[in-house]
């Protein structure tokens, strides 16, 4: 199934081709968004793929640490959301390969090793106790445990009778031995490698998700990354957002650059890029009738560094979010995208990320929708292309109800139309953008 963007009506796959300018049967319903994808290093977990994350499972077999560890902090801030928006619904975690990375292993008797499932220094925080079985002649006790917590016992007279668990897997030959206790060593994370990078985009491409993070300073690392939202958006009709910082001047309604670190109640002070995170999950998680301007950020008690009045409106100016401190709680200024230099078909409204929630939305719903139940099983005759005005019409209407249109739809703001081929047709749409009041101008007479 093919889609994005269209200039001509001379596509050659069957798709939903899908156009946004600023100009001013079955039932099709918007969507709800909610996925965030990402990289980062990490000192376990499977290397070079996609790992799925529901937001309420404990991420220790994926990360290796429980949620409020410190090296669990990245998801932890990105699944905060703001206090008028939700978390994101599911994160695609992605450990990237590294350099000189290692797997921690010891040796637990003669003939027997334990090697860490996993390469990194959390293998370095594994322990093996071997101890006989009193109710049992011959046969010992195995315990792998994290720092110092049993994870996995297993009964085992030879190597052969154990089996691989979560933490290690076990190799050798011969009887087994009592150990009082035996740490793995040698664990290394190691230096994430080049290519790792092109690599997850790779991995990433197949799947569907809302708002991209990337928390690195390396800028062909950056361009690579938002050159590679605006292709799935434009060419693929998989609408989605990059969160990143340092892009300054990206001018690119499909970048949003995090301009501001903050300070945490526990007095842990974040940088733009710790900060990253948070704005991602903040992103994916907002529904596309709410806005992130003036949302406030969980946690947080200042921003790191501040900035003067005048700072926060250059920054603003330039495409930047930026966090301000007021009455003890850190808010974003105004929720918006790098998108600076505005045409007739690209309007300031998609300068926007409200704007283009909402877009991004109504594109991946039909995209879904129309493909699962419509592409190939309607005929392009009046009848047939009553059902897609009726459909969208429907949708547009339920997306009036959440406060995300302005003004009603009625029949004539869509239009179906005949294609220029026998299996095409056209559908145009107009609507009117709502947005949430963020300026107010209040004139008082005192008499």
């Amino acid at each position: 199934m093919a889609g994005g963007n269209w200039t001509a009506q001379n596509k050659v796959r069957p798709g939903i081709y899908i156009n946004f300018t600023s100009k001013g049967a079955r039932t099709l319903t918007p969507g709800e968004r909610g996925v965030l994808a990402g990289i980062h290093p990490l000192s376990w977990g499977p290397v070079g793929e996609i790992m799925t994350i529901d937001p309420s499972a404990d991420v220790t077999p994926y990360i290796g640490y429980g949620i409020t560890a410190p090296q669990a902090r990245f998801l932890r801030e990105a699944l905060k959301g703001t206090d008028v928006t939700g978390a994101p619904t599911k994160i695609l975690l992605y450990r990237p390969t590294a350099a000189d990375s290692a797997a921690a292993s010891a040796s637990v008797s003669e003939g027997v090793t334990a090697t860490a499932r996993y390469p990194g220094a959390r293998g370095n925080d594994i322990s093996i106790v071997v101890a006989e079985n009193v109710d049992a002649e011959g046969v010992f006790l195995v315990d792998t445990l994290v720092d110092g917590v049993q994870v996995d016992q297993q009964p085992a007279a030879t190597v052969a009778d154990l089996h691989p668990n979560a933490w290690v897997q076990f190799s050798g030959s011969g009887p087994l031995a009592a150990v009082a206790g035996v740490t793995l060593a040698g664990g290394a994370d190691g230096t994430p490698a080049p290519s790792a990078y092109p690599d997850f985009l790779t991995a990433l491409e197949p799947y569907s998700f809302d708002i991209l993070a990337y928390d690195g300073t390396d800028n062909t690392v950056r361009d690579a990354f938002a050159a590679f939202v605006k292709r799935i958006s434009s060419q693929e009709g998989r609408y989605a957002q990059l969160v990143t910082t340092g892009a300054d001047h990206a001018d690119s309604r499909f970048v949003i650059n995090c301009k501001s670190g903050v300070v945490l109640d526990g007095g842990e002070v974040l940088t733009p890029q710790d900060t990253v995170w948070w704005l991602a999950g903040a992103e994916a998680g907002a529904q596309y009738y709410q806005s992130l301007s003036c949302a406030a950020y969980p946690g947080a008690v200042d921003v790191a560094p501040r900035l003067t009045g005048s700072q926060i409106e250059t920054a603003i100016l330039g495409g930047d979010i930026v966090l301000s401190e007021e009455f003890g709680q850190v808010r974003i200024e105004t929720d918006i995208n790098t998108l600076t230099t505005y045409t007739e078909e690209t309007g300031e409204v998609f300068h926007k990320n409200r704007s283009m929630r909402t877009c991004s939305n109504l594109a991946n719903d039909i995209y879904r929708e129309f493909s699962l139940h419509y592409k190939g099983k309607v005929n392009n005759t009046e009848e047939g292309r009553g059902l897609f005005k009726g459909a969208v019409l429907d949708y547009m209407k339920k997306m009036y109800s959440k406060g995300a249109l302005r003004e009603r739809p009625t029949g004539e703001d869509v239009e179906v139309l005949v294609g220029d081929s026998i299996d095409s047709i056209i559908i145009n749409l107009s609507f009117w953008l709502a947005d949430a009041v963020e300026k107010i101008y209040m004139t008082v007479t005192v008499l």
